[in-house]
């Protein structure tokens, strides 16, 4: 499957950010999906999950009750809605799909079949 990853961008601390990653190549409803991020310097880190069926989520103690993961699977399409960014969610941010079965997901990279490419947030304080 190949990923498309997109919405990143610049935005002032406090300000709200929709990044989307589009599937192609194979049914997407048979993969759960993630995001994770890599700031500069720092180890690559889970940000959120959703299982394939989107019944299931999970999100990171750093974005709970910030950023939200959905999934739209008549679009292929799973988002990362991220409101009141901070200055320490600038990152590079990565879209993975993974062949979990049901309402399973997974907080791991090494979980993860396909990856996208980058696409950069940027938070000005």
């Amino acid at each position: 499957v190949q990923l498309q990853a997109s919405g990143g961008g610049l935005v002032q601390a406090g300000g709200s950010l929709r990044l989307s990653c589009t599937a192609s190549g194979r049914t997407f409803s048979s993969f759960g999906m993630g995001w994770f991020r890599q700031a500069p310097g720092k180890e690559r880190e889970f940000v959120a999950t959703i299982s394939r069926n989107g019944g299931s989520k999970y999100w990171s103690a750093s974005v709970q009750g910030r950023f939200t993961i959905f999934r739209d699977n008549a679009k292929n399409t799973v988002y990362l809605q991220m409101n009141s960014l901070r200055p320490e969610d600038t990152a590079v941010y990565y879209c993975a799909a993974g062949a979990f079965g049901g309402t399973y997901y997974y907080t791991g990279a090494a979980e993860y079949d396909y990856w996208g490419q980058e696409t950069q947030v940027t938070v000005s304080s």
